[in-house]
């Protein structure tokens, strides 16, 4: 779909808009920051492990904000605002599945030098000063304000740009008041400005390790440690092997991220400005326009951590959400299990593979959906929840022995159904939604207890 320029009446095409052209004119980028310190096996570790829980949770923020928009003409939206709201859909869908590459591409890297898979992160929403100053990763639902956050966390490095002014937070306004120097042996978070450094640091402690240990030294991982494309359809998905292939799987992320080779306008920080621009223009034509339905980011329960967050108190959104949840806690044990398994055959892993991609389509995807359509509770009126991305525990998601593991996953996968079940028995309304993801629930369960029978 093309936006029209309020002004001119003229088409704008996608990347060349006002805000695309804005950009596009400040030429290239300011000097790139100097990496931070990587000395030890440890160290480059940990920073992986940050890497991953970064591209886990702006994956959430992206998949929240493409769940709040409006789904058809009865929300108030005229033909060509269901076109905007429909392709913005797709392009935060297939900039969030980029964000999965990115994440199994972390965790080939990990695999790689004999790091273990890392799929916990923050409870979202995230503690303030976990990250650097400008981190900061929240759910929101779609509007101006969450795509200028898009912007900013994926703006390519040098380049100059505000974040939305909702999410910057006086207290992680400064970074972390420790560094790491040369000679430090333990390993520590370290300050950088854009996910571009982040990666650019991780790359230069592969090159000096593979310089300080030999590349037989540094990539002691097992080649079958490896997630490959075969299992997840994913052509990109490098397999790690040596320093050659940890560049390219470096390299991919930060192409599609920002367009590390300066064509930023096809990655992610391109689409998103393409996203403002039509948005501003469809909002200067009629000011009333408004994609997304009136979400609030709310919680099942208290956060573990200090957060002032509403709670979802209708007793059935509330059950609805914890079904996601369920969900997405199978996913990460699915996800920990293939990138953490022992002695499973390439049928197994392949169903492993297969198995996430059920959950989250047949599961998340639809469940999320719904729960924007749900009242979050009498204390707030004609306001609907989200997916929460509640996790019950923060921890990595591994159960370690092969058999003991699968029948887990596949007791929890029957569990959901059964309070599928119960959830559309109880509430008419809502019982067609839940049909195929119940279905799904116990499709994936008899799989997964059937591999291992």
């Amino acid at each position: 779909m093309t936006a029209t320029d309020p002004a001119t009446a003229d088409p704008i095409p996608a990347g060349t808009g006002p805000l695309a052209r804005v950009l596009a004119t400040r030429g290239g980028r300011a000097e790139p920051e100097a990496p931070f310190v990587i000395e030890h096996r440890e160290a480059l570790i940990y920073m992986l492990c940050e890497a991953a829980e970064l591209e886990h949770g702006i994956m959430c923020q992206y998949l929240y904000a493409a769940f709040s928009l409006k789904q058809s003409a009865d929300e108030g939206l005229d033909a060509d605002g269901l076109a905007a709201v429909q392709s913005w859909r797709r392009t935060l869908g297939e900039i969030a599945g980029q964000e999965m590459l990115h994440l199994a591409l972390v965790h080939n890297l990990l695999a790689a030098i004999g790091g273990p898979p890392h799929f916990g992160r923050p409870n979202l929403p995230q503690p303030a000063r976990h990250y650097p100053a400008g981190v900061n990763l929240e759910l929101r639902p779609f509007d101006r304000e969450t795509v200028q956050h898009f912007l900013f966390l994926e703006r390519p490095e040098g380049m100059a740009l505000e974040d939305a002014a909702s999410s910057v937070h006086a207290d992680h306004l400064e970074p972390p008041g420790t560094s790491v120097t040369s000679g430090d042996i333990v390993p520590r978070g370290q300050d950088f400005a854009t996910v571009g450094h982040l990666y650019r640091s991780i790359e230069a402690g592969f090159d000096q390790l593979a310089a300080k240990y030999g590349e037989d030294g540094l990539f002691i991982g097992p080649p079958h440690a490896q997630a490959v494309p075969e299992h997840f359809q994913l052509p990109e998905l490098v397999p790690v092997t040596d320093l050659a292939s940890a560049h390219r799987a470096i390299d991919t992320i930060l192409e599609q991220g920002e367009g590390v080779s300066g064509a930023w306008q096809a990655a992610h920080f391109g689409r998103f400005v393409a996203m403002q621009d039509e948005l501003t223009a469809r909002r200067a034509a009629d000011p009333s326009f408004e994609p997304a339905r009136p979400v609030l980011v709310a919680n099942v329960r208290p956060p573990q951590r200090e957060a002032d967050l509403p709670l979802i108190t209708d007793p059935l959104t509330a059950r609805v959400a914890d079904v996601f949840n369920v969900g997405y806690e199978v996913l990460l044990q699915l996800m920990t299990r293939y990138f953490a398994h022992t002695d499973e055959s390439d049928e197994q892993l392949k169903l492993l593979a297969d198995a996430g991609f059920g959950v989250m389509f047949g599961v998340l995807r639809p469940l999320g959906e719904l729960l924007t359509r749900l009242p979050v509770g009498p204390e707030h009126p004609d306001r609907t929840a989200g997916a929460t991305f509640e996790l019950f525990y923060e921890a990595d998601y591994l159960v370690p022995h092969l058999r003991a593991a699968w029948l887990v996953m596949a007791e929890r996968l029957r569990e959901a159904r059964t309070s599928c079940a119960a959830l559309a028995a109880e509430s008419p309304s809502i019982a067609a939604a839940l049909a195929p993801v119940g279905r799904t629930f116990a499709d994936l369960a008899a799989r997964l207890s059937a591999a291992v029978a």
